[in-house]
């Protein structure tokens, strides 16, 4: 009974949850023909710093940090990192219909490649600051799908980058009343 009372424990119940997105069907994962500098900016937003491999890390990181704290908070982040997966999954499938490699190299305008780190997040300490940063990577995130809409020329993947912007739109709704509800 002894050691029962030292043990520390994150009760924090992470069942049911489900990928907090737009209730909206997703577009057919097809593209109109292979396409190399498709694919490199497609790389950007895969792996790169602004990436949805960026996002989901910091989510998922938030998540833990904020888990034992604030349970309905971080059960929410967890519900949006599972979104980010999914667009990440999408951009995959894209990726490689192109005629790419999914390796997690960010192929940059400039030529340089860039393996995707650790170092692209931005992790503060509180749980406001947590969600600032979060709402500014999902503005960031729209920034640059839409300029990467301008050089796509291929109408099957703008539909799929259009309906991932709809859901990081979304996040950034959510995120904003988690922040006057929480803070």
């Amino acid at each position: 009974m002894e050691e029962k009372k030292n043990v520390l424990e994150n009760t924090c119940d992470f069942a049911g949850i489900r990928p907090i997105m737009m209730d909206l069907p997703w577009p057919a994962i097809q593209v109109q023909a292979k396409n190399q500098v498709y694919v490199n900016l497609l790389s950007v937003d895969y792996c790169g710093a602004i990436s949805e491999m960026s996002a989901i890390t910091q989510y998922i990181n938030n998540e833990n940090r904020l888990s034992c704290k604030n349970c309905p908070l971080a059960r929410k982040i967890l519900g949006i990192a599972m979104a980010e997966m999914m667009h990440l999954q999408k951009l995959g499938e894209l990726i490689f219909l192109l005629g790419g490699n999914v390796d997690f190299i960010a192929r940059q305008p400039n030529g340089r490649n860039a393996m995707w780190t650790p170092g692209y997040l931005n992790i503060p300490e509180n749980g406001q600051k947590m969600i600032m940063a979060d709402i500014e990577a999902e503005r960031s995130a729209i920034n640059q799908y839409r300029m990467h809409q301008k050089v796509i020329n291929d109408k099957c993947v703008n539909r799929v980058l259009e309906r991932i912007i709809k859901d990081e739109e979304y996040h950034i709704m959510l995120l904003q009343t988690l922040m006057k509800e929480y803070f």
